[in-house]
């Protein structure tokens, strides 16, 4: 545990060391901060942060590849993957320790949105309902983590950071529009992908129901491709 605790610090530093990261941070709480001031805040719009959950959710799919992207690919780039996996360190525990590293930072990034809650309570009347909001945010985190995980395996793929961004981007891209039921597909396939749709769990969390299958959904999807990094990871070695 001591050692996925020190990868993780060492990639949250790093992440916060190169331009990217804040970047990313940046971006975010600028559009963050215009849904809040000029959707939740309008004048006669309903004391809730839905919107802003809802379409934070858009905004994970591109910031996220984008924290995720260098997480192994750097590693790789540089020639220290190889160092790394001569320590006498678990591959589990390095892949676990960036995942962990990048899943931090998010959290940190999500961090400075929690004053919308005073400062909604502030000016709504009546008050709004903290249940919908403590589920809204848990969606975030556990939407964060099914994105970053996916990321961690598109680093372990690639040297190149601008590939992995790609990669996961389209993914999650693809996983949306093919779980939307906006495309018209077979009605056998058409009932596997809507199993796997993200859109309508997300929107429970908003309106504050926390079922827990949900939250078991993303934690073993979130795990299955851990564990794929993690055999991507081993293959190198095989090598």
């Amino acid at each position: 545990m001591s050692q996925i605790l020190t990868i993780a610090s060492r990639e949250v530093r790093s992440l916060f060391r190169v331009p990217t990261g804040w970047l990313v941070v940046s971006l975010y709480l600028l559009l963050a901060g215009y849904i809040f001031a000029l959707g939740v805040l309008a004048p006669g719009a309903p004391s809730t942060l839905r919107e802003f959950f809802l379409v934070s959710q858009i905004f994970l799919i591109i910031l996220t590849p984008a924290v995720s992207m260098r997480l192994v690919s750097e590693e790789l780039r540089s020639g220290t993957f190889e160092s790394l996996l001569t320590a006498p360190v678990p591959d589990a525990a390095v892949i676990l320790g960036k995942y962990l590293g990048s899943l931090l930072f998010m959290l940190a990034m999500l961090g400075p949105t929690l004053l919308y809650i005073p400062i909604l309570l502030a000016v709504s009347d009546p008050a709004p309902d903290l249940g919908p909001i403590a589920a809204g945010y848990l969606s975030l985190v556990l939407l964060g983590m099914l994105y970053l995980s996916v990321g961690t395996l598109a680093s372990t793929l690639t040297s190149s950071q601008t590939l992995a961004f790609i990669g996961t981007f389209l993914f999650l891209f693809l996983l949306h529009l093919l779980t939307s039921g906006s495309i018209a597909l077979p009605a056998t396939i058409a009932r596997i992908l809507a199993e796997a749709s993200l859109r309508p769990r997300i929107e429970d969390f908003a309106r504050g129901i926390i079922d827990t299958s949900h939250i078991a959904f993303f934690l073993t999807t979130s795990a299955w491709f851990l564990v794929l990094a993690y055999v991507s990871v081993q293959t190198r070695r095989w090598r």
